[in-house]
């Protein structure tokens, strides 16, 4: 399926509002939550007229509490709740205070995300800030889309996005893997390692950022001797990590999940650890979690990669105090980056329907006079201003697919204590290219 051509955005948007479902009394969440009122019917009479918001903005998120990709749930929820926090102490979007609803994305595993989506459209969301994992959004990118709402992840890096039908209603701060496999592959090869073993998870995620490593280290002089897609519902991973064992490369890249940590003791079993291999991980597996259960200095060394620029000190401090447990920064910057566009999207339009907010994200992100926060920014809208909004985790600027035009990938090293610093070796900025 292709992506609405650029030309057509506009006109998909307002097409995708006429599909805005009627909403009713939702179920109870198991985090913070306020119904607000539907919109109101089209008017009978002539060619129906795009759907208005209700005057409330509601913004939903699909977020991991539970599943392979939780560890990235706490941090994505602190960067929404920290830039609502922000925009209702500002006086709210249209005068309102914005409206959160919090629920599960779970994993490819559960049917979790479709009834999280289910409760977001009764709800009233006019916006849903995810699913983290490209497969779960893929599941889901119909109904939420189909609704007329805008669906906005912070942590999607699948190249499938940047060309899938959404009527227009699709964006994500997170940039395609195009980018963050060109770093890794030049990172892998500059390392010395010509020869190169992948272990990737078998979906859309893995097999296209293993795609884009094995296109830009071959490019660079290294060889792919190995390449195993597998099954991340697999109970272990022996016959998987014997065929990398078997061609004996200098390198192996591991893309995947949680069941990373099932993989890395596979590799050590098999005597392919990290002080004999050089390993190289993904942001889907880089975790300061996952391995601390393993004797220290299993991962002592190993390299990986996470989109998005280092987040200042300043907001990190401001996340440790809405959770005081969290140790972990990834996709925070691009969560509360994503709320602030929405809301902003939402006052430049002065209206708070997906159709509306979608039409303006673009806009809010590009082109005008730079502003850095929500209050900053809406004071220059409120005075006519066209902005354009930098991020914490980077300049944003969206393209005609919804995909950040510019991004940055941080390249991180492992401690002897099996946890990466918050602070990256290097920072790599690029623009998403073909």
């Amino acid at each position: 399926m292709n992506r609405t051509a650029p030309m057509g955005r506009m006109l998909a948007v307002a097409a995708a509002a006429s599909l805005a479902l009627t909403a009713c009394g939702g179920g109870g969440d198991t985090a913070e939550q306020s119904a607000s009122t539907a919109p109101s019917a089209a008017s009978s009479s002539g060619a129906a007229p795009a759907a208005k918001g209700d005057g409330t903005l509601t913004i939903g998120t699909v977020l991991p509490q539970t599943g392979s990709l939780a560890f990235l749930g706490p941090p994505e929820f602190a960067g929404v709740d920290q830039a609502i926090k922000e925009i209702n102490e500002a006086g709210g979007v249209l005068g309102k205070p914005v409206t959160k609803v919090h629920t599960d994305s779970g994993d490819t595993t559960t049917n979790i995300a479709s009834q999280s989506v289910d409760k977001l459209i009764a709800q009233g969301a006019d916006a849903i800030i995810g699913a983290a994992s490209s497969s779960v959004s893929e599941s889901i990118i119909d109904k939420v889309t189909g609704a007329g709402i805008v669906q906005f992840s912070p942590a999607n890096t699948s190249d499938k996005f940047t060309t899938i039908q959404d009527n227009g209603l699709y964006f994500r701060t997170a940039p395609p893997d195009k980018l963050q496999g060109r770093v890794l592959g030049d990172l892998i090869a500059a390392d010395g390692n010509d020869t190169i073993g992948i272990l990737a998870m078998q979906d859309s995620y893995g097999s296209g950022l293993a795609d884009q490593v094995t296109k830009t280290a071959e490019a660079a002089g290294a060889s792919v001797v190995e390449r195993v897609d597998y099954d991340p519902k697999a109970a272990e991973f022996s016959a998987d990590v014997a065929k990398i064992k078997a061609a004996n490369p200098k390198a192996v890249v591991l893309i995947g999940f949680e069941e990373g940590a099932k993989v890395v003791a596979e590799l050590v079993k098999q005597g392919l650890t990290a002080d004999k291999v050089k390993w190289y991980m993904v942001d889907g597996n880089m975790s300061n979690s996952n391995y601390l259960k393993m004797p220290k200095g299993t991962l002592a060394g190993v390299k990986g990669t996470i989109p998005g620029a280092e987040a200042p000190e300043e907001f990190r401090e401001k996340l440790k105090k809405l959770n005081p447990k969290l140790d972990d920064f990834t996709y925070a910057a691009e969560s509360y980056d994503a709320a602030n566009l929405i809301a902003l999207a939402a006052e430049a339009a002065k209206d708070d329907s997906g159709a509306s907010i979608a039409a303006k994200l673009a806009e809010v992100s590009k082109g005008g006079e730079k502003c850095k926060s929500f209050k900053e920014c809406v004071d220059l809208l409120k005075d006519g201003k066209d902005i354009d909004y930098d991020g914490i985790s980077g300049p944003v600027e969206f393209d005609d697919n919804g995909d950040p035009a510019v991004a940055t990938i941080g390249v991180y090293q492992y401690g002897d204590d099996n946890k990466y610093p918050t602070k990256a070796l290097e920072y790599r900025t690029g623009k998403i290219e073909g």
